[in-house]
This record gives structure tokens, C-alpha cells and sequence, in this order.
């Protein structure tokens, strides 16, 4: 028997029980092991006695070190050492004291070096899409304000003046359909439910209540400008690559791309009027009505121009080969007399279609170099005295229709220009490019710009009859 109190080997190593109990995890002792906890209890007692004499000890420490530093204060400071005490510098550090959610932001926010290629960096910041919209000369000898409106999230594909000017409209790839306010440049409605593939083309009614585009989704939908409400809704069974309500706003004019043909529909009553397949050899580019809604203009890839009559039914005129190359827009004057025509060979014809010339003759005017690449669209003023094109070389181009030579050449897009409008009183005009965002231009001081003035007087007509 071992005596009480005495401390048991159990193995080789001759561990105490209590340290055994304490490495296996135990928590808990037997009844016969409490005269082992009361010698551990004197022990812990002794122990805080001994750490009362160490805190003792340090005191006198503490007080050994005061006479140091009034020692070391005799020193000069250039001897001393600049190094500051870690403990010292803890205790400050500790003072300041910054959230979890700042130490991040402060992380997110630290600046790095672009030279340390081999430091890891930490993540990037993501920022939110800035909206510019601001006013500027692209030019400093043209000295043409104008306004960027940035709203779309892929190529804007048309746009167009309403509302007396004061409202603007334009569709994008991002299948959107947007309502600006030409004012201040905010998008006053973003017409829901969205088609489900990029919008190329938009019209709006002369009364400026309805809307109608097209989509890469086979559809053609039409909205209610005041509600933003979807009126309706037809689907076809090829791609509808562009869409026109007529100036009278009975019907909607749509060419199809597959079928190369033109579908007139009635709106009101949403039936089809007449379908036309194969109306060209290849597929359409665009489409227009006369000013009246009795003729409907189409240009295509063959090079060919073709007016078709709404009441009979039946092709007028067919111009075969009216370009060198892909017909690319189309648009009639206000009068409805002349049709004028852009085409990927840079060039820009300006059609009689109500005399012989049209028939015979072929083109009235043609405007050349206006673009150093292909014009992609054209709009005409309405008292027919300007011409508006647009161009892959990023630029829009502004026409004097009366002598026939270009007035003024606007850079400041960064892709082509697809679409291009101006508004009724002439001082506005809207392009939409590639480059994801529309221009508001100012030209209502164009004809005071020194720049026009010269060209006019240095370069004359050039005009080929």
C-alpha cells in the first residue's frame, strides 16, 4: 500500500495520475485521488506566493528602469537610437482602433504600384458604369456643342426625333427601345417587356402615340408611347429587318430577310395586308413610305432600287444597278419628288422619281466624298435644303442639297455611325453608332462657323449631273 498523498507511477515514464488524467482529457477525479488535489492546492498556494514576490521583483525593476531612461535622458539625441520601444509602439498603434469593414474598404481603396510586378496584388474594384453627359466642342475650329447620351449597353442601331423636338428615340442591341428627353439626356421610358434579341429598327407615328420595332426574334411589337404599355405583338417566320409606321399611320411596313420580300400590316386590326416575297434578289436593307403612304421605297444588297405602289398592289419602278455596291439606306423628301439613296460604294444619289430622269436617266445628283468609307445611313431635312449621312469612318456628314458639296464633317464617334436624323427646325442632329451611344449635335450657328464659310468659298459645287 502507498502511503496518503504520495504521488502513484502507473507506467515506465512515471507520470503523476493527474497529469495522465489531464492529457487524456479527464475532468473529473475518484474519491481516493482528493489528497492528491489538497497537496496540488498548497502547491498552486505557494506558487502565488512566489509570483507576489516576482511581481515585487518587478517593481523594483520598473523603478530601475525610470532611473535608466532619466540616464539615458542625459544622453544627447543624436547619440540615442531613433528606434521606437515595440511595446511602446503597440500601445500607441492600439489607440487606434478601425473596424472590419474599414480596415476592407482602406484595402480596396490602397493604391498600387504598376511597377511591383512581382507583389501580389489584392482584388479590383469593380466601379459602377458612369453616364457621360456633358457638352463640348469635338472640333476646335468647327466649334460644334454637342451631347453624348450613353444609356445603351450595345450598338445603337436607329434613332429618331418626336414629340416636336423635344423627345428622342432609339433601339440598340441590347434589346432595348428608349424614350429620351432631348433636353437633359435622361431616358424618360425603357419600353417593357424587352424582345428577346437586338432591336434593329424603330418607328414612331406622325402623332407620335404609338411605337413599333423589330427584332431579331422574328417579332415586330409596337407600344403605347403616354403608358409604355405593349399594344401588340406579331411574329414572323424569318428575321424582320426593318419596320416603318406609314405618315398616316394606317399601316406597318416591314421587310423580311430570308424571304427578301416587304409585309404591309394594319396596325389597328393587327392583319396582314399584303405579303410579298422574293421582291428583291437578295436581302433587303431598308424601306421607306412617300410622304403621302402611296409608295414604298426598298433598297438591297443587289444594288437595286424598287418603288412599289400601296394601292395597286404592284412595283412602279425598279432601278437595277443604281450602285456598285450594297444599297445601304434610304429616305424621301418631304415632297415626296426626290429618293435619296447611301450605298457602301461612299457615295450618296439623290433620285426624280417623278419625271423622266428616274426612269431614264438614273440618278439626279451624286455626292461624293463625303465619307472615306461606306455610308451607312441618310436623312433629309424637312424643307429638303440639308442632308444628313452617317459612315464607317466614324464620322456624320452634313450636305448643302442645294449646291450640292458637303458643309461639314462631325468626328467624335469612336465606331461607325449606323443611323443618323435631324430635327424639323434644323438645328439638331442625332446619330447613333456603334460605339454604344447616341450624339445630340447643335448646328443651329453652323452657317457662322469660319470653317463652313471657307469650304463654300474655296471649295465650290462639286456636283456630277
Amino acid at each position: 500500500m502507498w502511503a496518503r498523498g504520495a504521488t502513484v507511477p502507473l507506467c515506465a515514464c512515471d507520470r503523476p495520475v493527474e497529469q495522465n488524467r489531464l492529457q487524456d482529457g479527464l475532468t473529473t477525479s475518484p474519491p481516493e485521488n482528493l489528497g492528491g488535489h489538497q497537496e496540488s492546492r498548497r502547491g498552486s498556494s505557494e506558487n502565488r506566493r512566489g509570483s507576489s514576490e516576482n511581481r515585487r521583483g518587478s517593481g523594483e525593476g520598473r523603478k530601475g528602469s525610470s532611473e535608466d531612461r532619466d540616464s539615458l535622458s542625459a544622453i544627447p539625441a543624436s547619440v540615442r537610437s531613433n528606434r521606437v520601444p515595440w511595446v511602446t509602439l503597440m500601445r500607441a498603434l492600439g489607440r487606434f482602433k478601425l473596424s472590419l469593414p474599414d480596415i476592407r474598404r482602406d484595402y480596396m481603396l490602397a493604391s498600387r504600384d504598376p511597377l511591383a510586378v512581382d507583389k501580389e496584388l489584392g482584388p479590383r474594384v469593380k466601379y459602377h458604369k458612369v453616364v457621360r453627359r456633358f457638352w463640348g466642342n469635338h472640333q476646335p475650329l468647327a466649334k460644334i456643342p454637342y451631347k453624348i447620351l450613353s444609356e445603351h449597353d450595345n450598338i445603337v442601331s436607329s434613332c429618331h426625333f418626336c414629340v416636336d423636338d423635344t423627345r428622342l428615340l432609339s433601339s440598340s442591341y441590347d434589346c432595348s427601345v428608349k424614350l429620351w428627353d432631348s433636353e437633359d439626356g435622361t431616358v424618360m421610358w425603357d419600353f417593357q417587356p424587352r424582345p428577346k434579341a437586338p432591336v434593329l429598327e424603330c418607328s414612331i407615328t406622325a402623332d407620335n402615340r404609338r411605337i413599333v420595332a423589330s427584332s431579331y426574334d422574328k417579332t415586330v411589337r409596337a407600344w403605347d408611347v403616354e403608358t409604355g404599355q405593349i399594344l401588340w405583338k406579331v411574329r414572323h417566320d424569318t428575321f424582320v429587318v426593318c419596320c416603318k409606321f406609314s405618315p398616316d399611320g394606317k399601316y406597318v411596313l416591314s421587310a423580311l430577310d430570308v424571304d427578301r420580300g416587304i409585309c404591309l400590316m394594319d396596325p389597328e386590326n393587327i392583319t396582314t395586308v399584303i405579303q410579298i416575297k422574293d421582291h428583291h434578289k437578295r436581302s433587303i436593307t431598308a424601306c421607306c413610305f412617300d410622304p403621302d403612304s402611296q409608295k414604298v421605297a426598298s433598297v438591297s444588297m443587289d444594288r437595286c432600287i424598287k418603288i412599289w405602289d400601296v394601292t395597286a398592289h404592284a412595283t412602279l419602278f425598279t432601278i437595277p444597278k443604281a450602285h456598285t455596291n450594297t444599297i445601304s439606306d434610304c429616305c424621301f423628301t418631304f415632297s415626296g419628288h426626290f429618293l435619296c439613296t447611301s450605298s457602301w460604294d461612299k457615295n450618296i444619289k439623290i433620285w426624280n422619281i417623278h419625271t423622266g430622269e428616274f426612269r431614264n436617266r438614273g440618278a439626279c445628283v451624286t455626292l461624293m466624298k463625303g465619307h472615306e468609307g461606306c455610308v451607312s445611313s441618310c436623312c433629309i431635312s424637312r424643307d429638303s435644303s440639308l442632308l444628313i449621312s452617317g459612315g464607317f469612318d466614324n464620322t456624320v456628314a452634313i450636305w448643302d442639297v442645294g449646291d450640292g458639296y458637303r458643309k461639314l464633317s462631325l468626328k467624335g464617334h469612336d465606331d461607325w455611325v449606323t443611323d443618323v436624323a435631324v430635327s424639323n427646325n434644323k438645328k439638331w442632329i442625332l446619330s447613333a453608332s456603334k460605339d454604344n451611344s447616341l450624339r445630340l449635335w447643335n448646328i443651329e450657328e453652323i452657317d457662322q462657323i469660319p470653317l463652313v464659310t471657307e469650304r463654300k468659298r474655296s471649295m465650290g459645287c462639286k456636283v456630277q449631273q
